[in-house]
């Protein structure tokens, strides 16, 4: 088992959504997050004044998926999520060691 985290810009959620449940993903947390990278923040004008906004809005993905389904996952998010343009997002891939389903006590696989 795997899961997975993508960083992905916040109108990208439900292409990404709907490409997950495309190719068998039965459900994902999202969460909204801040964060910079590469892309550094930008400036906006408000009111007259302009000013620096150090973290940049984001939604993060978390998904718990078969091995199997592992790569499907990750080319469904880029090809839904990518626009070309600086600050698309990552994703990151980790081993998950157990997942327990808290209503049925259901185990690992069978839980995701």
């Amino acid at each position: 088992m795997k899961k997975i985290e993508a960083i992905i810009k916040p109108f990208k959620l439900e292409d990404v959504r709907e490409a997950l449940m495309e190719i068998g993903v039965t459900g994902l947390t999202a969460t909204e997050v801040k964060g910079f990278g590469r892309q550094k923040g930008h400036t906006e004008l408000y009111r007259g004044a302009e000013y620096v906004v150090d973290f940049i809005p984001k939604v993060k993905l978390e998904i718990g998926v078969d091995d199997g389904l592992v790569d499907a996952c990750v080319d469904a998010i880029i090809k839904a999520a990518r626009t070309g343009k600086i600050g698309d997002g990552k994703i990151f891939v980790t081993d998950m060691e157990r997942a327990i389903r808290i209503r049925t006590g259901e185990e690992n696989s069978d839980a995701l």
